[in-house]
């Protein structure tokens, strides 16, 4: 089974591509959200946030303080490594199992930060999408409700779109007017082809 990686940058459409490749019937695995939930249900990984950013970390019935995190890693490069330092190995961990229980000739796993985490190296191809600057902006404003001085923020503190693609071994072009379908639809074949 061959285990393709996608990512891309903030509002480049990453999701939206999955979403065409779980219609053909690929399993996705969204290491994000993945993330995001272990971080509320392990509880060795509960227990070594807490003991790194402190007990306000969770709320007294174990809810992660989302706020209270955030602003402890957000401008804070030292702190968001020791965070993905206690988060990464439990997501690694939770793909491989999720992986064991798939059937299809290849699966993917979404991931914002597929190369800046090192889990592109457990993939055997990886698609990076790209989206023109001002669209992803637009994008992120009109799906979260922030100005464009938060999407600049948050596009700063993400390896450059330039780099993605120099170590992608495809690209998807998610501009609005190159269409998606048919380029999932040639990766597909290829995909199939290769198993």
């Amino acid at each position: 089974m061959l285990k393709i990686g996608i990512t891309g940058g903030i509002g480049t459409g990453k999701t939206t591509v999955c979403r065409v490749f779980e219609t053909l019937g690929i399993p996705v695995f969204n290491a994000d959200m993945t993330a995001k939930s272990i971080m509320s249900t392990d509880d060795s990984l509960i227990a070594s946030i807490k003991a790194e950013f402190g007990e306000e970390s969770y709320s007294s019935n174990n809810e992660l303080n989302r706020k209270y995190l955030a602003n402890k890693v957000f401008n804070n490069e030292e702190a968001l490594k020791k965070l993905n330092l206690l988060v990464h190995p439990a997501a690694i961990k939770a793909f491989e199992d999720w992986s064991k229980q798939q059937k299809s000739a290849y699966i993917i796993k979404e991931a914002a930060i597929l190369f800046e985490s090192g889990s592109y190296k457990d993939c055997d191809f990886v698609i990076v999408v790209t989206s023109p600057e001002d669209i992803r902006i637009k994008r992120v404003i009109e799906r979260e409700r922030v100005d464009e001085d938060n999407v600049r923020s948050r596009m700063d503190k993400q390896m450059p779109e330039e780099e993605k693609k120099k170590l992608a071994d495809f690209i998807i072009i998610n501009d609005g007017k190159e269409p998606i379908i048919p380029q999932v639809l040639k990766l597909n074949e290829y995909f199939n082809n290769k198993v």
